[in-house]
């Protein structure tokens, strides 16, 4: 069904836009990159897969979080924030977000 995540900047308690992402998928011992985006908004990106289709392995989405920082005037302790996550159901639809602040973050499966 397809991929899609957000970010939201808790601690400006609003979307974090402009956040460069790349999504790769695991082959073997290293990764392939497959796709990129920029969140809107709204901190959303539905489009890292392109045309792609999701299929069963573990894929990694990179957010490109001192870009995001340094645009604030801020200095983040986190140059990037690499979420790995493994899709066993292909059908499903696979929600990554990120709770983000300059010295912390936190993730888990969205709807």
């Amino acid at each position: 069904m397809g991929l899609s995540t957000h970010i939201l900047d808790t601690a400006l308690g609003r979307p974090a836009t402009g956040v460069s992402l790349t999504l790769a998928k695991q082959n073997g011992h290293g990764w392939s990159d497959i796709g990129n985006g920029t969140t809107d908004a709204d901190g959303r990106c539905k489009t890292l897969l392109g045309d792609k289709s999701l299929e069963k392995a573990t894929y990694r989405i990179r957010f490109a979080t001192a870009e995001y920082f340094a645009a604030q005037n801020l200095t983040g302790l986190y140059p990037y924030v690499d979420i790995a996550f493994t899709v066993a159901d292909p059908g499903q639809h696979y929600h990554i977000p990120l709770l983000l602040t300059a010295n912390g973050y936190s993730t888990y499966r969205g709807s």
